[in-house]
Formats: structure tokens, C-alpha cells, sequence
């Protein structure tokens, strides 16, 4: 699936941060929740304003920004 426009950026909002559309949650604070185990069920029992589809887009647009081949080493960025 695609969804292009549920990701933003809107510079006015947490400093220009990928953003789910129409709300304040980043990207990065979704990822962050799944990877230290949080479901996408209790996601959306805490935040009942999005959607399943928007933790989706999340996903999406982070296997997206992988494409451009930029690797961190995480050693360096931790």
C-alpha cells in the first residue's frame, strides 16, 4: 500500500520532523514505540485519533528513506 500524504512535514510542527497528517505524532515516535515492543493495537488504543493505515505509512516511509543508501554506524551513533 501507499499513502503518501498521511507523512508530512510541516516546519512548524516539532521542527519540521515527518509527521502523521493532521496530528503531532513523528515518524520517529511511532518506530520508536514498535521497536521497544509496543503493539500497533496498544499504539492505537493510546492515540485514537489515527489509524492503523498511519502506523503503516510510518513503516513505509522509514523502508522509503533506506532507499537513498545512507547508512549510520551505530557504534558512532549511539
Amino acid at each position: 500500500m501507499n499513502h503518501p500524504s498521511k507523512i508530512v512535514v510541516n516546519p512548524e510542527i516539532l521542527g519540521g520532523k515527518p509527521i502523521i497528517d493532521g496530528t503531532r505524532i513523528s515518524v520517529e515516535f511511532v518506530l520508536n514505540q514498535l521497536a521497544s515492543g509496543v503493539s500497533t493495537e496498544d499504539i492505537l488504543e493510546d492515540y485514537p485519533h489515527i489509524r492503523a493505515t498511519d502506523v503503516q505509512a510510518c513503516l513505509e516511509y522509514a523502508a522509503k528513506s533506506f532507499r537513498n543508501e545512507v547508512y549510520v554506524d551505530l557504534d558512532t551513533a549511539v
